[in-house]
C-alpha cells in the first residue's frame, strides 16, 4: 500500500519532559503524521467518509500534546499512533514524529525526538 495521508508540522507549546526547566518554561514540539491509508475508494467517491478526515486527527493530537505533561516524547508518540489505530478503521499504519527544536541541552541542532512507527491489527 503507497497511500498515505499526512499532517506536518503541528506546533504545540507544551510542558513535557524529564527535566525540571522543560515543565516550568516549556517549549515548542512539532508533530508530523503519516497514516497508511487505502484511498482508492474515496477516489473514486470523492466522499469524505471514505476517508481518514485529517481534521479530526489534527484534534486527537492537539488533544494528547496539550494534556497532563509527561516526562517523555516516546509516551507521547505512543499515544497518539494508539489513538489514531483505534479511532480509523481505516488506517493500516501510523508514523508519529515528535520534534523538539530547543530543548534545553548544549549543542547545535535544528532539533530531537523520536519516531514510532505503529501498525494497526
Amino acid at each position: 500500500m503507497r497511500d498515505t495521508i499526512f499532517l506536518n508540522g503541528m506546533k504545540f507549546y507544551c510542558y513535557h519532559g524529564a527535566l525540571p526547566a522543560e515543565n516550568e518554561i516549556g517549549q515548542i514540539f512539532v508533530v508530523d503524521v503519516t497514516m497508511k491509508v487505502d484511498l482508492s475508494l474515496a477516489g473514486e467517491t470523492d466522499q469524505v467518509t471514505d476517508t481518514v478526515h485529517y481534521g479530526e486527527v489534527y484534534e486527537d493530537v492537539k488533544s494528547i500534546m496539550e494534556s497532563k505533561p509527561v516526562n517523555l516524547v516516546e509516551h507521547l508518540a505512543e499515544r497518539i499512533a494508539k489513538r489514531i489505530n483505534s479511532h480509523y478503521n481505516r488506517v493500516m499504519e501510523t508514523k508519529v514524529r515528535i520534534t523538539k527544536e530547543n530543548p534545553p541541552i548544549s549543542g547545535h541542532y535544528e532539533g530531537v525526538g523520536v519516531e514510532i512507527v505503529r501498525e494497526n491489527f
